[in-house]
């Protein structure tokens, strides 16, 4: 399913191959679509490694019980030729100018999470 221009719903799923709930995937829409402003911004491509993980799924991989990734609010992602402390600063620049609405910000190693939890949070 094409949830925007440049996403798809399967690049969502949870890696376990588990069906993801109604309620789950109207936080990947929201998600997505936040994920699309910022494609569209960079011109470049955006790669989902970790969206949607079940609740099996999340533990098998040592995640927290309370993960954003569970309820489809989260995505680790890579932008094409960013490092991750990039990615983070770019995410941070357009939340902070309100073209984007992002909760969660982490960087890693080799990619950056984000968020749409309601409060704001940054690693």
């Amino acid at each position: 399913m094409q949830l925007t221009k440049n996403f798809t719903q399967k690049e969502f799923n949870s890696k376990d191959g588990s069906s993801m709930p109604d309620e789950v995937l109207r936080n990947i829409e929201l998600l997505s679509e936040q994920l699309q402003i910022i494609r569209d911004y960079t011109g470049k491509s955006i790669t989902i490694n970790s969206g949607y993980r079940s609740p099996e799924h999340n533990a098998s991989i040592g995640g927290v019980s309370n993960s954003q990734h569970v309820l489809g609010k989260a995505a680790d992602i890579v932008i094409d030729g960013m490092k991750p402390s990039d990615t983070y600063a770019l995410i941070e620049y357009l939340n902070d100018k309100g073209v984007i609405k992002i909760g969660g910000l982490g960087s890693y190693n080799t990619f950056t999470h984000v968020d749409i939890r309601e409060k704001t949070a940054r690693w």
